[in-house]
């Protein structure tokens, strides 16, 4: 056996969503920032994101987490999310997985009962307070970056679905918030197909149609995705995040919980102190804390912590043999859908 290129992840999921942390065989990405290095991944080489993210050593579930050397004192290591897509600035999902496989692979060292590790991503520094017990993390608390509302209650012409409203917020990356019965569906396991195909072609036109750009970073504009939302009777709120090219996140997704408390605030429905539970697809929980009032560009933001819990399933190990046919993956719609 020869391979050109080896790498290590050790395999964890987030309430049910696959974050796959790469600890070896990566020793990092150019560029000074971590925003910088976001830039290279996604116009100039994404050549580790398709060998890990595409067929046939990668699934349309779950994303890459990859950790190289953080490029500020502050910071613990740098962090970056790989998906099928594109590389992303920053998901809490993905976060709480790294900081899981960091603290019990003994990469970073375990304190109980709390373990404090910053994360330098693009979308700024992210502390991430890991609570510990019998060496297991239990939990993994994030400072999220600041979320804001860019545009309350917009609208976009459908042709499927008519007017549609939403709300594009930033948490981390850019989201559209979108209430489900809009395109007549509720948020269940068995919708998740429909919910998801709608999601993608639903940010398309979204996307085509509303600028999203960030005041302070470049590298952060663009809408990432779209995350219905409903109502549930105990006050939480069940999530669907849709994600490229097409599947529901199977977790309650951080930064999308992250936007929603802004559109929160934004309607005067939550200030600092109150808490909101997000749920996913399939019931798990995360719950957003709503911290500070701030201030990003000229935005008013709010600072929020994200909490949730993850799980390692396994460590493995990826080569790549120089005879190899697919070095950067491919992909087929009968698994990856249109």
């Amino acid at each position: 056996m020869r391979w050109t290129r080896t790498l290590q992840t050790v395999d964890v999921h987030c309430a049910g969503e696959i974050g796959r942390v790469v600890t070896a065989g990566v020793l990092n990405i150019p560029g000074a920032t971590m925003a910088d290095k976001l830039v290279h991944l996604n116009t100039v080489d994404d050549s580790i994101r398709r060998l890990l993210c595409s067929e046939p050593r990668g699934t349309p579930a779950g994303s890459v987490c990859l950790l190289v050397p953080a490029t500020v004192p502050e910071a613990d290591v740098g962090f970056l999310v790989l998906q099928p897509d594109q590389a992303h600035a920053m998901s809490g999902s993905n976060a709480m997985c790294a900081v899981t496989a960091l603290l019990e692979t003994g990469m970073q060292p375990m304190q109980e009962p709390e373990t404090i590790v910053t994360l330098d991503t693009a979308a700024g520094l992210v502390r991430a307070v890991a609570t510990c017990a019998g060496g297991k993390v239990t939990k993994v608390t994030l400072d999220m970056p600041p979320a804001f509302v860019a545009q309350l209650g917009a609208t976009v012409e459908t042709p499927e679905w008519g007017t549609i409203t939403f709300d594009l917020c930033f948490g981390g990356v850019f989201y559209a918030l979108v209430d489900a019965d809009q395109v007549g569906l509720i948020i269940t396991p068995e919708n998740a197909r429909t919910l998801a195909m709608n999601g993608v072609a639903l940010r398309a036109i979204i996307a085509e149609a509303t600028e999203a750009k960030h005041p302070l970073i470049p590298a952060l504009d663009g809408l990432a995705y779209v995350m219905f939302r409903s109502a549930e009777p105990d006050g939480a709120i069940r999530t669907c995040t849709t994600l490229r090219p097409g599947r529901a996140d199977r977790s309650p997704c951080g930064t999308g919980s992250n936007s929603n408390m802004a559109v929160r605030h934004a309607k005067g429905l939550s200030k600092p102190g109150d808490t909101v539970t997000s749920r996913s697809i399939i019931g798990g929980e995360f719950t957003t804390s709503f911290v500070s009032e701030t201030k990003v560009g000229p935005y008013t933001a709010v600072q929020n912590r994200v909490s949730g819990q993850c799980w390692i399933y396994g460590i493995s190990q990826i080569g790549l043999d120089p005879t190899d046919p697919f070095p950067l993956g491919f992909t087929l719609s009968d698994t990856w859908g249109g």
